[in-house]
């Protein structure tokens, strides 16, 4: 599909209005013959668990079927898939003791024990205190996690360590927060507000993350922006981030009120990371005015041809359970959520073989994150991860609850994803390059 073209209206009888990048290559006219929904209904869906597994399957029957342009599956594979991955949970948790998949596993990257530094730091706030400066800073860290590219390394003064990557941009963005820079308040620097996002400067965020043009880190302009329309955004959702000092770490007040019996639902938190944060992202497709962020086109799937993934939404969700289990919440439902289709886990079923691209210019050439190469690939990983995930716990004997998938995900199959990477590129870059913004991977 090339490079991505600029938003543009296109009238559709079922939704009325969509902004969509590269929507000339839509061919929409018969998907219109289904019985209509609402505007609203058709939003809610998109933005939910079942609709993304119910749109990525249609795409993962068709690959299976062998009628995919892009990609042939081999679900043979599945079980040496699966040991390789046992392995890698073993090698990194002997009794499968596993945590969570979320930003806090990259907080402690080299070793280091932030996280006790950073309640040292909490000690003298409340409970939900505590867990408001958490919401600040899992979000914010979250939103500046996306692909850092090859070249880029975090430089950690205080240990001489250096991170690339993932674990980079979280121990920059962790020294960030705790050195006050998303804080207005010079007394209060252990939180992100309104006041200080919508003035942060692309020069203090890439001086944050040490970011030259000897060090280059790709999308600081995207990441800005990003930061930026939440501060406007955190203004304008007083009903979820507060009326005084609105921030995003409010959302845990949001969030309880939504618990019964101590327990909420991790649908639920996905839900409201949805509803709070959906605006913030760059404007690619809209219904009704409503933008759905993560959400792309691909001509094979039926209806309205959308298919949703909600990747740093989800992987956000999973990163606020801990601060809420620290106040006696239980999640529950913990496998509604999906897997994330990002270039780890992708790059896991190719690399192995459970997928296996087509034509050589898919891995030789970079592809826009719109692309339908893109769009299929992220859809054929959030089913296969749900089938090697089935199959591990097949194989160790384990149930759901022993064994959730956010468990498989950190053990498992990002660890796997990245290893295996290492194994065969130099780099461990993954094995198609990806045209990104700084919003998506």
């Amino acid at each position: 599909m090339g490079k991505l073209l600029p938003i543009t209206n296109y009238p559709i009888p079922l939704f009325g209005v969509y902004r969509l990048e590269e929507v000339r290559k839509m061919e929409i006219t018969a998907k219109a013959q289904r019985t209509p929904r609402s505007e609203t209904e058709v939003v809610a869906y998109l933005r939910s668990p079942i609709a993304i597994r119910e749109r990525c399957e249609q795409i993962f029957t068709m690959a299976v079927a062998g009628k995919s342009n892009h990609f042939a599956c081999d679900l043979d594979q599945l079980g040496q898939v699966a040991d390789y991955v046992i392995a890698v949970m073993r090698e990194q948790y002997p009794d499968l003791q596993i945590p969570f998949h979320s930003r806090w596993r990259h907080f402690e990257a080299g070793g280091v024990p932030r996280l006790a530094l950073l309640d040292q730091k909490l000690a003298e706030m409340t409970p939900i205190q505590k867990a408001a400066a958490k919401f600040d800073l899992a979000i914010i860290s979250v939103l500046l996690d996306a692909g850092a590219g090859d070249r880029w390394h975090f430089y950690e003064k205080e240990t001489q360590l250096g991170f690339q990557r993932s674990e980079g941009l979280a121990v920059a963005s962790y020294h960030m927060f705790c050195q006050g820079l998303f804080a207005s308040d010079p007394h209060q620097p252990l939180q992100a507000d309104a006041q200080k996002l919508q003035q942060l400067t692309e020069k203090e965020l890439a001086d944050g993350f040490g970011a030259t043009t000897e060090n280059p880190l790709v999308g600081i302009a995207g990441r800005s922006q990003l930061l930026q329309k939440l501060g406007h955004l955190l203004l304008a959702s007083p009903q979820i981030f507060g009326e005084q000092n609105p921030r995003p770490g409010n959302l845990v007040n949001y969030l309880l009120k939504k618990e019964k019996n101590n327990q909420l639902a991790a649908a639920t938190v996905l839900s409201a990371v949805l509803e709070g944060l959906s605006d913030i992202w760059p404007g690619r497709l809209e219904i009704a005015g409503s933008n759905l962020g993560d959400v792309w086109f691909h001509p094979a799937v039926s209806d309205d041809g959308l298919v949703p993934f909600h990747k740093l939404s989800q992987w956000l969700s999973y990163s606020l359970l801990e601060p809420l289990q620290e106040l006696g919440i239980e999640i529950i439902n913990l496998d509604a959520l999906t897997g994330l289709p990002e270039y780890r886990n992708g790059g896991l079923c190719l690399d192995l073989g459970l997928l296996k691209a087509k034509h050589p210019d898919i891995c030789s050439q970079p592809q826009s994150v719109a692309s339908e190469v893109i769009v299929e690939w992220r859809a054929l990983t959030v089913i296969l991860l749900d089938q090697i995930a089935a199959t591990v716990r097949k194989k160790l004997g384990m149930s759901n609850e022993e064994l959730p998938l956010v468990k498989i995900l950190q053990g498992g199959t990002w660890t796997a994803g990245r290893k295996i990477a290492a194994q065969l590129r130099t780099g461990g870059i993954p094995p198609i390059q990806i045209e990104s913004d700084g919003t998506v991977f």
